[in-house]
């Protein structure tokens, strides 16, 4: 049984007690106690419920203990929380569902849920830099996550690879390869100098459009390098000149203006926010007054197709610098799938490169950056995608690269995959020593130490971890679940031998419950695109 079903049964039972429907008992759920308290969980819903209820949370508190007293031991304490235990074979059968069902961290809310998660999607001028890896860190971890909770989900890339941008860069790899002055806010990388050297001596016929066209093809190559040497595979690379080839954007507007979206005004097609699922604060331009199409529609197109695909949420993954994006893509999308939920942008902060005590300043047109496959090949996929996956998106980033670096517990990447390596080791020197680590024991008979039930309580928090990170469509509270497990390892190793070689029931049931840590921190560290080392 999982912690998620013992809440469930202990919340059924707190509404019969109380002879509450559904919508009153939605605060209840079981929340880890501070350090200081030695219970398993603790439950405070006996506070909220106080109006409802019209009684003081402490008296609350004891009835909802004698409630629950038959499942768990209960326990009522100021100002009304109630603290519980859970019996050690709910411990033990929770451990072994962990270890036996691959699917145990299926919930049924997300069963039948379609998922398209758009990330990086950066613009084909340039090798892709610090941000990109954020980007990449955080779809390519919350696609792991979701699928393990039961989402379907297909990951996107998709590349724009028609307008201004595009054109510039062609000017500038043409300039490059004329040996001529760029063009203003031309691109001035070192890399278009290394590519127009590549060039063949027929260029000195191309087109200006020949020149973008192989720019781009070029800078494709790079970013799925980039990509697969930082763990991360797309289901789908989509091409924006594939949307206009299919003429997706006059298909999109053709469905705004069926659905009433649009209105003409000064020679200009216009987005009519005022609809039911607004959360834009002003109507915005569709089709230019010159008959060209603005990205805005373009983008509406695009989010169109993913609807069209029979996708049921659409998840955008965007930099810092699309801030004024969101708003009206939510009213466009939220207004085509009738759905106010269906479509969800993540916004995340810059990264900034922090080498000793200072931090590297870049700019990516002027050429002065650091690529993101420099930062791979010098500190590892490893802990770019750790460090990358430690921090909200909203936060802002420094990435110590020094640290980054380190073999030490200091670095917390190498701190958590030291655990792994070190239990792998164990199991090494048990089978050395001729003891079977599948040998069972009498669970009736075991004492469970505090050390051994940190552990074991930390193991079934990481269900909720889990749903943490799909609510908040970020991996940084798995990688903090890592690093405190890791440390509950660490305190229980210093403390306890795990071969003990005079009582073989206590290697067996250490030896089982170092299993279950293992098997933990390999499918955290796989949800966060991290190696799991066997040694180090």
């Amino acid at each position: 049984m999982r912690l998620s079903q013992l809440e469930a049964d202990l919340k059924s039972r707190a509404r019969a007690a109380f002879s509450l429907d559904e919508a009153a008992m939605a605060g209840f759920a079981l929340a880890a106690p501070p350090p200081h308290i030695t219970a398993d969980a603790s439950v405070a819903w006996p506070i909220s419920g106080a109006k409802l209820l019209r009684k003081p949370p402490l008296k609350i508190a004891e009835e909802l203990k004698n409630a629950l007293s038959s499942d768990v031991e209960a326990e009522a304490v100021p100002p009304g929380f109630v603290n519980l235990k859970f019996r050690d074979s709910f411990l033990f059968a929770a451990l072994k569902e962990l270890l036996e069902s691959p699917d145990c961290f299926k919930r049924p809310e997300y069963a039948g849920e379609k998922i398209n998660l758009e990330f990086v999607s950066a613009n084909p001028t340039g090798p892709m830099h610090l941000a990109s890896g954020r980007g990449a860190t955080l779809g390519d971890s919350l696609a792991r996550i979701l699928r393990t909770l039961g989402a379907e989900v297909s990951t996107e890339f998709y590349v724009n690879n028609v307008g201004r941008q595009v054109e510039l860069l062609g000017l500038s790899l043409k300039a490059r390869f004329e040996n001529k002055e760029l063009p203003a806010d031309g691109y001035q990388g070192e890399y278009l100098k290394d590519l127009a050297a590549t060039l063949p001596k027929e260029a000195a016929a191309w087109s200006e459009k020949q020149f973008s066209e192989h720019a781009v093809t070029e800078m494709l190559k790079l970013h799925r390098a980039d990509m697969k040497a930082f763990g991360v595979d797309f289901d789908r690379w989509f091409l924006e000149s594939e949307l206009h080839a299919a003429g997706g954007p006059a298909k999109a507007l053709a469905t705004l203006k069926e659905r009433g979206m649009v209105y003409e005004k000064d020679s200009a097609v216009w987005f009519g926010a005022a609809t039911e699922l607004e959360s834009d604060d002003k109507d915005r331009v569709l089709v230019k007054s010159d008959g060209r199409n603005t990205y805005f529609l373009n983008d509406i197109a695009y989010h169109l197709d993913k609807l069209s695909r029979g996708f049921t949420r659409l998840i955008d993954i965007l930099g810092a610098d699309h801030h004024g994006y969101v708003p009206r893509m939510e009213a466009a999308v939220g207004a085509l799938a009738a759905k106010k939920d269906a479509f969800k942008v993540i916004i995340h902060q810059q990264v900034a490169l922090k080498r000793g005590t200072e931090i590297v300043k870049m700019s990516k047109r002027a050429g002065d950056f650091i690529p993101l496959k420099e930062l791979t090949e010098e500190v590892g996929a490893d802990a770019c995608r750790f460090f990358f996956a430690s921090r909200s998106p909203n936060t802002h980033l420094n990435f110590d690269v020094d640290l980054a670096k380190k073999k030490s517990n200091e670095n917390p990447v190498y701190y958590v995959q030291y655990v792994h390596a070190r239990i792998c080791s164990i199991f090494a020197n048990a089978a050395e020593k001729g003891v079977d680590p599948a040998a069972g024991f009498d669970e009736a008979k075991v004492v469970i130490n505090p050390e051994e039930r940190a552990l074991m309580m930390k193991l079934l928090w990481l269900e909720k971890t889990l749903l943490d990170c799909a609510r908040d469509n970020s991996p940084h509270h798995l990688t903090t679940y890592l690093s405190e497990l890791s440390a509950l390892f660490h305190s229980f190793y210093v403390q306890h031998k795990v071969l003990v070689p005079e009582n073989k029931e206590v290697s067996a049931y250490r030896l089982f419950l170092l299993k279950a840590v293992n098997n933990v921190i390999a499918r955290g560290l796989f949800l966060l695109g991290v190696s799991a080392p066997e040694r180090m």
